[in-house]
């Protein structure tokens, strides 16, 4: 049974709970509302511990595909909260025979970016 971009996002949430941060919104919730674009791009979910917020990005076969993914991830990797300045860390969630992909995409950002992204192998 090949899991559903649901049940990808689920994993990427269950991942945000091991990490301490309370989930603000996500995509195919029931009681929370979906994520707002950030920039022109779609997120999955927003977390939040404390002061510091976290976006969540689940990728699938079709992002890799589309050649603007690159300039998505770094719009997203660079975002700061609006009042205290702070980075946002983005995970993104990315099935393992794709992990590669993701390293050459990320080999390509600038240092500053780069260690603002977690990457979670969702099965």
């Amino acid at each position: 049974m090949k899991p559903t971009h649901q049940d990808r996002i689920d994993s990427l949430i269950s991942h945000f709970w091991r990490n301490g941060y309370l989930t603000v919104s996500r995509k195919f919730g029931t009681y929370l509302p979906p994520p707002r674009p950030i920039g022109n791009y779609e997120i999955d979910a927003v977390g939040k511990y404390k002061k510091a917020y976290v976006f969540g990005l689940v990728l699938t076969e079709n992002d890799f595909n589309n050649p603007r993914i690159k300039n998505k991830i770094e719009y997203l990797a660079s975002q700061n909260t609006k009042y205290s300045n702070r980075r946002v860390k983005l995970y993104i969630g990315v099935p393992k025979p794709f992990f590669e992909n993701l390293n050459n995409i990320l080999s390509e950002l600038p240092k500053e970016n780069r260690d603002n992204i977690k990457i979670i192998i969702i099965n």
